[in-house]
């Protein structure tokens, strides 16, 4: 907290309330209470007439930040199954490695997942932090927390790595919070600061209208979650081998304050956009809804998936699961065919790293031809057919 009250010679006379920007304070007894919206601007300080209200004594940083090294990567898995996340981060995480001159090591939780360590040294890892322990089979906040939280305090990391996957986005505010230490979330863009040796952490800002790039100067470990579908996935050396450490996991009596009782998978049709190698996405060019089954037939010739713009789901048209953008999911297929997409910047962000990008649109100032490496200015419903009419001849493709 960057302010505080002195309760004795605060009178409740309100000023310091109708002072504060942020609505950061409230009066409770006729006390004034600080709340977790302060951002120690001291407006509050200079209002108050009678000395009631003072800087806090800023929590101190870790004692010496040199006693911290390594890039940690949280090996995402999910019913003993290495989540491609985990994948892209080990191959992210050896750059940074490499320019720091340090050890890339993954840290994996679960119970009898031993064997997903051996993927993991091939995937890049000098060493494997692994927690086994029947709490943590499944996913649980408290669980995973305390575990890692633990193996940080203990090994002390310089950087650490997570997935911004519903997991992810989940442990990393938990685990930054109990460590003292900040988090960049969702970045698409890592470095190394060649002068300080930190970490630069980039993020989309105000709607994906400008890039963010943030650091943490001054406590450990350095904390991420990094977008699934940005980063390079790590090229996998079979018979490469690290060194394994067990953390000694125990948890006590509510340690753990969730238990799951039961896992419903939907039934609903699975979406993996982020290893389609051709994706056929469409927007609200499309017209109606039933131009989807359009799509999807040009998708199968490919063997791809399709997707949609966020105008789409919005409309109700398809499930947002099927969503790539800036609020949806990344990807970087081999082809991505944007049919009726105008491009928004929230949209481009999602795709644009695409390795062939066609775009078919009516309207030639759209601006999705602007990142487009083939553009086709016509109606989808006229373009697609001969299209597909094109890869009939060619039956072997």
């Amino acid at each position: 907290m960057a302010v505080k009250v002195i309760l004795e010679k605060c009178k409740g006379c309100t000023k310091c309330v109708r002072s504060c920007p942020f609505t950061a304070i409230t009066m409770e007894n006729k006390k004034a209470v600080i709340g977790i919206a302060c951002t120690g601007c001291g407006q509050c300080i200079d209002a108050c007439p009678f000395g009631a209200i003072e800087r806090a004594e800023e929590a101190p940083g870790p004692a010496d930040l040199s006693e911290y090294h390594g890039v940690w990567v949280f090996a995402e898995q999910r019913e003993g199954k290495l989540m491609q996340v985990a994948v892209e981060l080990l191959g992210e995480g050896k750059k940074l490695a490499s320019v720091i001159g340090c050890e890339l090591c993954a840290v994996l939780c679960g119970s009898g997942v031993e064997n997903l360590a051996g993927e993991l040294f091939e995937y890049g890892a000098d060493k494997v932090y692994y927690g086994d322990a029947p709490e943590l089979k499944q996913y649980t906040t408290g669980a995973y927390t305390k575990a890692i939280y633990e193996a940080i305090l203990a090994y002390k990391p310089e950087i650490v790595l997570l997935g911004a996957t519903h997991i992810g986005r989940d442990l990393g505010p938990c685990l930054a919070v109990k460590c003292s230490t900040g988090l960049t979330a969702d970045c698409t863009r890592l470095e190394i600061d060649p002068e300080t040796k930190g970490i630069l952490q980039t993020r989309p800002a105000f709607g994906g209208n400008l890039m963010a790039t943030i650091v943490c100067p001054g406590h450990r470990p350095q904390m991420s979650t990094v977008r699934p579908g940005v980063m390079e996935k790590a090229e996998r050396q079979p018979g490469r081998r690290g060194t394994l450490i067990k953390l000694d996991v125990k948890f006590q009596e509510g340690d753990i304050r969730t238990k799951v009782l039961e896992v419903v998978k939907s039934v609903r049709e699975a979406v993996s956009l982020t290893d389609a190698e051709v994706i056929v996405s469409g927007g609200m060019g499309l017209g109606k809804p039933e131009g989807f089954q359009l799509l999807k037939k040009l998708a199968d010739r490919f063997g791809g998936s399709v997707a949609s713009s966020r105008a789409a789901v919005d409309a109700g048209w398809i499930d947002h699961a099927y969503q790539v953008g800036q609020t949806g999911t990344t990807v970087k297929p081999k082809i991505y065919f944007a049919c009726g997409i105008s491009g928004a910047i929230q949209h481009a962000a999602g795709m644009q790293n695409s390795g062939l990008i066609v775009a078919i649109n009516t309207n030639e100032n759209a601006p999705i031809f602007d990142i487009a490496d083939i553009g086709i200015v016509g109606d989808l419903y006229k373009v697609i057919p001969a299209i597909m009419e094109e890869l009939d001849k060619y039956p072997e493709a």
